[in-house]
């Protein structure tokens, strides 16, 4: 069984509930009328693993859960300083192929405004987010016969905004045909800062976060929210570009949970070039951002906890224009390319030298059996930049898998790996398709045990012998009754109930 293992959740729990009993049964005076010292045959060690085992056994029963499927799909797409225009839809159609039907769409951009001086050091427009946000929601949605009706009258006007699920009472309250609200954190909550999504949506836009150029956009289907439990949505950013701040380069991240397992998506944007050293910048900002980006908890929060980092969480993406290059003379990588030799290529590919070397180890991603994504000569070609005979004005780039999408996690299985075809920008937009294992709760009731719901975790021959029944409950009962309340909040570096069961995560600062 899975308890018996000591590395498992369970098995951890028992090594730190027998600790625990000792301690308190060492130092705690005898009780007159429930004292299991007095009543043990004397085998302590027998009676502690009868005692841990019943109680082991009790709380896996109430947390009981089964695993549920879940497909995600993964788009990064650096689309160079462009705006969406009209006819980009169907670009757009044919990367994210809705016809599909994932349950979750997960898309980061880079470069959604030119990275001049005044966007990478003035204030947040968020006019190009919106825009994002509403061709691809219009990209979903009409693909199923439902019109995207969304009211121009109360649009977003922010680039941090995430979904607050409304109350039942609230919903019945809203104007009819209403069902859910995208709400701004930590901001005015007036009309004006509210975009409504009408009951014809297929999807709802869970989350949405920018800086400078790099952005993120979390679009789940409705049959999934009304399904299942979403909680702590949060968004992070951390900026590690110029001077080591400034956010034209860097990463912005979505937190969530889906009943008892956790997601963390990262889309980042990493230092460019193809000198030799090159690639040790980006090293340096991939460990920035483990370490900066974290979900701290807020009032608005409800009782679960969640993770604070991204390798707190069960299942990780990371994705976007990494830049990570080709360590190979640039006209051999064109003879490769024309060969469409992928597994000759990627031998020089430095993303995966450098997972070999300790960055992303043990992360994994799909087989590359497509051309290089970058870089293109201009937008509406389909050749690479430079190249012989070269062409005047005309940037000599080794082309490269630059965008790529890395996973982490138990229950994650990749479907599909491929790149479009839109010729929007110079880089191609590359997608992944995942299904994806959660844990669900079996049962409605509360993911943490009540007090009253512990049965009596006495051996049967010791039924019945406290003359109080009040005073009974005063020994190792209440002993497991505090500790279990004690652990449902926050604690650094220990054990903690995480939606139906016991996992260890770390706070903030593992690197």
């Amino acid at each position: 069984m899975d308890n018996m293992n000591p590395n498992s959740s369970s098995g951890r729990f028992r090594k730190w509930f027998k600790r625990k009993y000792k301690n308190k049964q060492k130092h705690k005076q005898p009780d007159p009328y429930y004292d299991l010292d007095e009543l043990s045959d004397g085998d302590e060690d027998e009676d502690d693993e009868f005692m841990e085992d019943v109680y082991i056994s009790s709380f896996e029963m109430d947390a009981c859960t089964s695993t549920n499927e879940l497909r995600i799909f993964v788009g990064t797409w650096n689309v160079a300083g462009r705006s969406p225009v009209g006819s980009l839809a169907v670009d757009l159609d044919e990367w994210l192929k809705p016809q599909d039907a994932a349950d979750i769409y997960v898309l980061g951009f880079q470069e959604i405004v030119p990275l001049k001086t005044r966007t990478v050091i003035g204030a947040e427009d968020p006019t190009e987010a919106t825009n994002w946000n509403w061709l691809i929601g219009k990209t979903l949605n009409e693909k199923f016969g439902a019109p995207w009706l969304t009211p121009v009258l109360n649009p977003i006007s922010s680039d941090n905004y995430q979904y607050v699920k409304l109350p039942d009472t609230e919903r019945r309250a809203s104007f009819s045909g209403i069902t859910d609200r995208i709400r701004m954190r930590g901001r005015s909550r007036t009309p004006q800062h509210e975009q409504l999504f009408l009951s014809g949506s297929k999807y709802k836009l869970m989350a949405s976060k920018k800086m400078v150029g790099v952005f993120i956009s979390v679009w789940m289907k409705k049959e999934v929210l009304k399904k299942y439990y979403v909680s702590n949505v949060k968004v992070s950013s951390v900026a590690c570009g110029i001077m080591g701040y400034l956010g034209n380069k860097g990463s912005v991240s979505v937190s969530m949970s889906i009943e008892g397992t956790s997601f963390c998506f990262i889309a980042a944007h990493l230092a460019s070039g193809e000198k030799n050293g090159d690639e040790g910048r980006r090293n340096r900002q991939v460990s920035e951002i483990f370490k900066r980006t974290s979900f701290p908890r807020s009032a608005n929060d409800d009782d679960n906890p969640h993770p604070l980092t991204i390798l707190g969480h069960d299942q990780i993406f990371w994705f976007g224009d990494l830049n990570y290059r080709l360590d190979l003379e640039d006209n051999l990588a064109r003879y490769l390319i024309k060969k469409q030799d992928w597994k000759a290529l990627q031998e020089f590919d430095q993303l995966r030298k450098e997972q070999e070397d300790g960055v992303f180890e043990g992360w994994r991603e799909g087989d590359i059996n497509f051309a290089p994504t970058y870089k293109y000569s201009s937008s509406n070609c389909n050749r690479y930049s430079g190249g012989l005979p070269s062409r005047s004005g005309e940037k000599q780039r080794t082309p490269a898998w630059c965008d790529r999408i890395l996973w982490y996690g138990k229950g994650v299985k990749l479907l599909s790996y491929f790149r479009g075809e839109s010729k929007f920008s110079d880089h191609r937009p590359v997608s992944a398709l995942f299904s994806t294992q959660i844990e669900v709760m079996k049962s409605t009731n509360s993911r943490f045990l009540h007090k009253d719901t512990f049965p009596n975790i006495m051996p049967p021959e010791q039924i019945g012998t406290s003359g109080n029944k009040e005073e009974g409950k005063s020994t190792l009962l209440s002993l497991i009754v505090k500790d279990t309340e004690a652990s449902q909040h926050t604690c650094k570096n220990g054990f903690k109930p995480y939606q139906g069961g016991f996992s260890y995560y770390f706070t903030a600062g593992w690197l």
